[in-house]
């Protein structure tokens, strides 16, 4: 089930990000002006807790993603979608990216941006699938790993999802591995490293 995300999802949050993003991880104080800022919007992914849960009551975060759309503006851009390394290749990838892209189509969007790994070609056929195209590169862009960002474009006003999303796709409240095609994040998009930045806008 996705629901929108809360402070106390930050250390399940940071779980995931450490594991995703080992060379390159977000600092806990960064994720959480992000949670906190009212200039985007970040969704969890959970599940059923099967036992005790740090994660919350009853619940274990598996996912979670994040957009960044102000109120009025043109444009947005997917900051991050990533998930627990068990829970990829099953649709959730996909689920998050949609809840992500009809939240910033409620908040007045009309383009969506997103930056994905040049080596990660599962990634890009996902974000290809769902009406993103290729506009640019940037050289060396994901570091230390020296590896070219692929710059995507989405016309939201256009964007209509291609196929279902998984039944646990259900939004309350109103960077990348591989993973299968219907879900690399297993995704793991990491759009921004400068979440103040508003790809498409001012650069």
């Amino acid at each position: 089930m996705i629901r929108a995300a809360t402070a106390a999802d930050l250390d399940a949050i940071m779980l995931i990000e450490r594991r995703s993003f080992p060379t390159d991880a977000w600092s806990a104080e960064l994720m959480a002006a992000e949670l906190s800022s009212p200039h985007g919007r970040y969704l969890v992914d959970v599940e059923p807790a099967t036992g005790s849960s740090v994660h919350g009551a009853g619940e274990v975060v598996v996912g979670y993603g994040g957009v960044r759309a102000l109120r009025g503006s043109a444009d947005s851009d997917i900051q991050t979608i990533a998930l627990d390394a068990a829970h990829r290749g099953s649709g959730r990838g996909r689920a998050l990216l949609r809840a992500l892209l009809a939240e910033a189509a409620e908040r007045g969007a009309h383009e969506v941006f997103l930056e994905v790994r040049a080596d990660n070609p599962v990634a890009q056929g996902l974000y290809l699938s769902e009406g993103f195209a290729e506009i640019g590169r940037r050289a060396g862009y994901y570091q230390p790993d020296d590896v070219d960002a692929v710059i995507m474009k989405l016309d939201l006003r256009a964007w209509t999802p291609q196929r279902p999303a998984p039944a646990d796709a259900n939004v309350q409240d109103g960077r990348t591995d591989a993973g299968s095609e219907d879900d690399p994040a297993g995704s793991v998009l990491q759009n921004d490293r400068n979440p103040a930045d508003v790809k498409g806008s001012d650069d």
